[in-house]
C-alpha cells in the first residue's frame, strides 16, 4: 500500500523524490518522508511529517536538503501509529537509512535480540528492524551489500526496501520479497520505485524485480543478483502508459477522469485481440491453446471489485461455455482447504498484479493440482502477470482513484474475450461469438452514450446527500452490478450501502425499507425483469423510494416513490458493463456533495500489497 522512490544522480535528488512521493499518493498513506545523504555535511539528512505530501513539501520549502542519492517514502500504518515518529526512512546511529514496503512477521523477536545488544528504537514499527539489522552487520566488519544480504536472510515476511549508508555515498540498495519493486534506469543517474509511475518524471526504462532479487544501484547502472546470489539478467522494458495518465486535465477528480476514460480504455483492451467474428486466443501467450483446448472448469479468484468482476463472468461462462465455474474472494481462500476439480483453469483477476492475498492463493494453486493459471491484470511486469502461465492484459492504463472504475469495467472485457475463446471449445454456435464480437466493438460507442447521463444522474444524486443508508438491488448477473454500486458508495461517500439479489428482499432486507432508505435498482429489459418488478412492488408497498435505471423497453414509467433514469439499450451479456457507468457516476456526484476525498477515501488504499 505504500509507496517508496529511490534516486542516485549527480544532481539534487530532492526534487525527485518529492515528486515521485505526490504520483504515488493514490496508493493511500498517512504519512511521508525523504532522507538524502547531505552534500555538504556527508550526513543522513531526513525530514518526515505526518498527513499529506504536501506537508512534506512544506517543511522542506522551509529548510531544503541537497543530495545526490536520497530515498523516500509514503507510508499506510501497519505497525504503530499514523505519527512522524513511525513515517519512513527509518535511521539507525545516524549511518543507515531504510525504507520498506510489506511487513516483517517477526520483527518483534528481531527487535528484542536487537535491544539485547543495546540497541535503541525510535519508532513501533516492523521497519526500524531492518535498519538496526543492517547497521549490526556493519559493525561486525560486513561490507555494506553483504550486510543487506545477511539482513534479508532474517526477515519473515513481506518486503521491499530501498537501503542508504551514509559511508557508501555511491550505492543503493534494493531488495524485494513479497511486494512489488522497479528499477528506473537513465543515463549517468538510476532510480528506485514501487511503481514505475513515481518516475515517469525522469525515466520511461525499467528493470522488473523478481521474488527474493537483491540489487545495487550506482550512477553507473545497477547489479541484481537473485535469491542464490547468482548475477540476474533481466530486459530493460519501456513503460507503455502515456505520463499523461497521472494528470487530471480538465477533470476535478481522478475518479472522473477515469469514469470518462473507459470508451477508450475498452478499445485499449480489445485492440489487437478481435478478427472480424472471433477473439484471438493468442492474446492469451504462446501455450493458450494447448491450456483451452483442456478446460473442463474454472475457478476465480479476486478481491474486492475485482471479485465483482469474477462473479459476472461466472454468469457468462455457465451460460456461454456451459462448464462449472466458481468464485471466491482471495482472502478467504487461501485460507481453507480446497479441492480443483479435474482440468480447472485458476483463473486471477487483479488491478496491480500485487494484491497479496491473490498472490498468495496463486502460489498455492501452482501446488494444488490446477491444469493452468490465467491472471487478468493490467500491470505488464507484476508479480501475478510473470508468475502466471497465461495473462491477458487489461491495458487499461494508471488507475489513481482508489475507488476502481476502468480497470473493473477493462476486467470485465477481458474476462468476456476469455468466455468467448472457452466457449468455442465447448459447443458456443460461432455466430453467436461472431454477433458478440460485433457487440464488443461497438461498446465504446455505446459507454459515451451512457456518460452523455451525467447531469441528470448529478441531479439525482442530490437526493442522496443527507441519506446515511442505501440498498441496491439486481437480479442475474445484475446481482453483482448491485454489488458493486454498493460499494463504490460505501468507498466514496461513506453511505453505509448493501447490495441483494431482488429475489431475497423478503427474506430480510425489507424490514430495512422505509421513507429514509433509497433503493437503486439495474433493471435492464432481460429475462428476469417481470420478477424485478414484482420485488420492486414490495419495495413501495412499504414507502420505500425507488431510483431505477432502465432501458427504454422495460415499460416502465416515472411515478410518485420511483424516479427514472433511462439506460441506453444494449446486449444482455453487455448490461453488466452499461450499467456499471451509471452506478459509478451515482457515487461520485454523491461523494463530492458530502464533501469527502474522492480520490483517497478514509481508510482506504489503492494497492493491497499486505494482508
Amino acid at each position: 500500500m505504500c509507496g517508496i522512490v529511490g534516486a542516485i544522480a549527480q544532481r539534487n535528488v530532492t526534487g525527485i523524490l518529492l515528486e515521485g512521493l505526490k504520483r504515488l499518493e493514490y496508493r493511500g498513506y498517512d504519512s511521508a518522508g525523504i532522507a538524502v545523504l547531505d552534500r555538504a555535511s556527508g550526513a543522513i539528512a531526513c525530514t518526515r511529517r505526518s498527513g499529506k505530501v504536501a506537508e512534506l513539501e512544506n517543511a522542506l520549502a522551509a529548510e531544503p536538503l541537497d543530495g545526490t542519492i536520497g530515498i523516500a517514502h509514503t507510508r499506510w500504518a501497519t505497525h504503530g501509529k499514523p505519527e512522524e515518529r513511525n513515517a519512513h526512512p527509518h535511521v539507525a546511529s545516524s549511518r543507515i537509512a531504510v525504507v520498506h514496503n510489506g511487513i516483517i512477521e517477526n520483527f518483534e523477536q528481531l527487535k528484542a535480540d536487537l535491544q539485547a545488544k543495546g540497541h535503541q528504537f525510535a519508532s513501533d514499527t516492523d521497519t526500524e528492524v531492518i535498519a538496526h539489522l543492517v547497521y549490526d552487520q556493519l559493525q561486525q566488519g560486513v561490507a555494506f551489500p553483504a550486510a543487506v544480504k545477511a539482513t534479508i536472510a532474517q526477515l519473515h515476511g513481506a518486503y521491499a526496501l530501498a537501503i542508504m549508508d551514509r559511508e557508501q555515498p555511491g550505492l543503493l540498495m534494493a531488495a524485494r520479497m513479497g511486494s512489488p519493486l522497479v528499477l528506473g534506469v537513465g543515463i549517468g543517474e538510476h532510480f528506485i520505485a514501487s511503481d514505475p509511475l513515481a518516475l515517469l518524471q525522469v525515466t520511461d526504462q525499467f528493470i522488473y524485480l523478481d521474488e527474493g532479487d537483491l540489487a545495487e544501484v550506482t550512477l553507473d547502472g545497477v547489479v541484481v543478483r537473485d535469491r542464490a546470489g547468482e548475477t540476474a539478467s533481466h530486459p530493460v522494458q519501456r513503460f507503455e502508459h502515456g505520463q499523461d495518465a497521472a494528470d487530471k486535465g480538465e477533470y476535478r477528480h481522478y475518479m472522473l477522469k477515469e469514469i470518462y476514460e473507459q470508451p477508450a480504455v475498452v478499445e485499449a483492451v480489445l485492440e489487437g485481440r478481435l478478427g472480424s467474428d472471433k477473439v484471438y486466443e493468442e492474446a492469451f501467450g504462446a501455450e493458450a491453446r494447448a491450456v483451452f483446448d483442456r478446460v473442463k472448469a474454472v475457478q476465480i479468484i479476486a478481491c474486492g471489485t475485482s471479485y465483482h468482476a469474477g462473479l459476472i463472468a461466472k454468469y457468462w461462462i455457465e451460460e456461454l461455455v456451459g462448464i462449472p465455474c466458481q468464485v471466491e474472494v482471495a482472502s478467504e481462500y487461501r485460507y481453507r482447504k480446497t479441492v480443483a476439480l479435474p482440468d480447472s483453469l485458476f483463473v486471477t483477476i487483479s488491478q496491480s498484479g500485487e494484491t497479496a492475498d491473490t498472490l498468495a492463493a496463486l502460489r498455492e494453486a501452482k501446488e494444488s493440482g490446477f491444469l493452468a493459471c490465467l491472471t487478468i491484470c493490467n500491470v505488464p511486469g507484476s508479480s501475478l502477470v510473470r508468475e502466471s502461465d497465461l495473462a491477458l492484459m487489461t491495458n487499461a492504463g494508471p488507475e489513481i482513484g482508489v475507488a476502481s472504475t476502468k480497470a473493473f469495467t477493462s476486467q470485465l472485457v477481458a474476462l468476456l474475450l476469455t468466455t468467448l475463446v472457452l466457449g468455442r471449445r465447448h459447443g458456443l454456435d460461432p455466430a453467436v461469438e461472431s454477433e458478440l464480437v460485433g457487440c464488443l466493438r461497438g461498446l465504446p460507442a455505446l459507454f459515451t452514450q451512457v456518460l452523455a447521463l451525467d447531469e441528470p444522474i448529478k441531479a439525482l444524486s442530490e437526493q442522496f446527500a443527507d441519506k446515511n443508508h442505501s440498498l441496491f438491488l439486481g437480479r442475474g448477473a445484475m446481482y453483482p452490478v448491485a454489488m458493486e454500486g454498493a460499494l463504490k458508495l460505501k468507498e466514496i461517500s461513506y453511505i453505509h450501502a448493501e447490495a441483494y439479489p431482488a429475489g431475497e428482499l423478503k427474506h430480510g432486507p425489507l424490514a430495512l425499507v422505509d421513507k429514509e432508505m433509497p433503493v437503486i435498482v439495474v433493471a435492464p429489459n432481460n429475462s428476469l425483469l417481470e420478477k424485478l418488478k414484482a420485488n420492486m412492488q414490495e419495495v413501495s408497498a412499504r414507502g420505500g423510494e425507488l431510483f431505477v435505471f432502465a432501458d427504454k423497453d422495460a415499460g416502465m414509467v416515472a411515478e410518485e416513490g420511483l424516479q427514472l433514469l433511462p439506460v441506453p439499450e444494449s446486449h444482455t451479456l453487455l448490461d453488466p458493463l452499461v450499467y456499471t457507468l451509471p452506478l459509478q457516476l451515482l457515487s461520485y456526484h454523491v461523494a463530492v456533495l458530502k464533501g469527502t476525498d474522492v480520490d483517497q477515501p478514509r481508510n482506504l488504499a489503492k494497492s493491497v500489497t499486505v494482508e
